[in-house]
């Protein structure tokens, strides 16, 4: 059964940085793609984030040139390094994979708050 569990949320000031984990159980390489959601008090889920099996990536708008998506298949982990952060980057980040069969998996997620 696979399991995703997310880390490395936490307060920290704009223009500060965070590196979340994710951290897949039965083998990340399972995962055609994986990727970053977050969601904001009163907003909807939106995609931060992802990044497929080739090593291809795509960003939302609003982090590109921000954020960094990678994945280490060693590791079994996906990475979200997190740079120059806004306070309208708080939300619940999630870590999400899906199989090359299209079963969706998504963790339970993480805390981010950007407040001075």
């Amino acid at each position: 059964q696979v399991q995703l569990v997310e880390s490395g949320g936490g307060l920290v000031q704009p223009g500060g940085s965070l590196r979340l984990s994710c951290a897949v159980s039965g083998s990340i390489s399972r995962m055609s793609v994986m990727g970053w959601y977050r969601q904001a008090p009163g907003k909807q889920r939106e995609l931060v984030a992802d990044i497929f099996s080739d090593g291809r990536t795509n960003y939302a708008d609003s982090v590109k040139d921000r954020f960094i998506i990678s994945r280490d298949n060693a590791q079994n982990t996906m990475y979200l390094q997190m740079n120059s952060l806004k306070p309208e980057d708080t939300a619940v980040y999630y870590c999400r994979g899906v199989t090359a069969w299209n079963k969706l998996y998504w963790g339970q997620g993480t805390q981010v708050t950007v407040s001075s």
